[in-house]
């Protein structure tokens, strides 16, 4: 049987995803349910959840894939098969991006998906550092952040971002303030190991390194996580300055046009929902 994941599974799902080494955050779980309660699915053998995935419907034209895990146990028997058929469907025409393993392009590709490039997860020290024109994210910043993310990332996405930015124990945002309200911001976020920044959207990368050390001023940890396109090359160049190094990349895919991404955005949110 395959159905729609209720809120509770939505940690146990993240639960996988942690065994299997990708690292989510400890307030994911209640984030990624807001962007779109219909979007995560289960499927379920013998009374119990065996394999999952996810398909946000960010907006009417945009739809990310993501969290596509199954039991060790239930592999091979076309389980997930189905269930990756079965969520698809939830995007009906929307276009679809996802983050997937390398070694996977081509089962993708034989859904429709189209290679678009890369994401690059970074891992390293950074020290942290306060900054005059940086600050925590009020409620009043939402429609600023809206319309950054709107032209970084080419998708206009606002349950999510209602719901990663609003601040936790575990979760933070914070914005560089311009002349004409917020000109960026980035989130960071506790995990099972270090934090994640992400995403990072910033007039450059100068700016983008100052919004994350900033950010570790506020949730400190020796570990920081980044995501970045492999596109942006002045921010790569930056984090290896800094001493972090690249520990995996992902496959960034589309099924249908591909949205555009602007030069602001210089690390992704999460690799699960885009």
């Amino acid at each position: 049987m395959i159905r729609r994941a209720q809120k509770p599974e939505t940690g146990l799902i993240l639960d996988w995803a942690a065994a299997e080494g990708w690292n989510p955050g400890l307030d994911d779980a209640d984030a990624f349910f807001s962007a779109d309660p219909n979007g995560f699915f289960v499927a379920v053998r013998e009374g119990a959840p065996v394999a999952a995935i996810s398909v946000v419907n960010h907006n009417d034209e945009f739809a990310f894939l993501g969290l596509y895990l199954c039991l060790p146990d239930w592999r091979g028997k076309s389980i997930g098969y189905a269930l990756w058929k079965h969520a698809l469907a939830h995007a009906g025409a929307r276009t679809v991006g996802l983050d997937g393993v390398a070694a996977q392009q081509g089962n993708y590709a034989k859904s429709g998906f189209a290679h678009a490039g890369a994401t690059l997860r970074f891992l390293g020290p950074l020290a942290s550092h306060p900054t005059r024109g940086i600050r925590l994210a009020q409620p009043e910043d939402l429609a600023g952040i809206r319309a950054l993310d709107l032209a970084a990332t080419g998708v206009g996405r606002p349950r999510f971002l209602e719901a990663w930015t609003t601040q936790t124990l575990t979760r933070h945002t914070l914005v560089l303030d311009g002349a004409a309200g917020p000109a960026g911001f980035a989130t960071i976020r506790r995990c099972r190991e270090g934090v994640k920044i992400g995403p990072i959207v910033a007039p450059d990368a100068a700016s983008g390194m100052r919004l994350a050390r900033a950010a570790l001023d506020v949730l400190p940890s020796e570990l920081a996580i980044i995501d970045v396109p492999d596109q942006n090359t002045a921010l790569i160049a930056a984090l290896e300055k800094a001493g972090f190094q690249t520990t995996f990349a992902t496959a960034r895919m589309f099924r249908g046009p591909a949205p555009h991404a602007g030069s602001p955005l210089q690390a992704i949110a999460t690799m699960e929902l885009g």
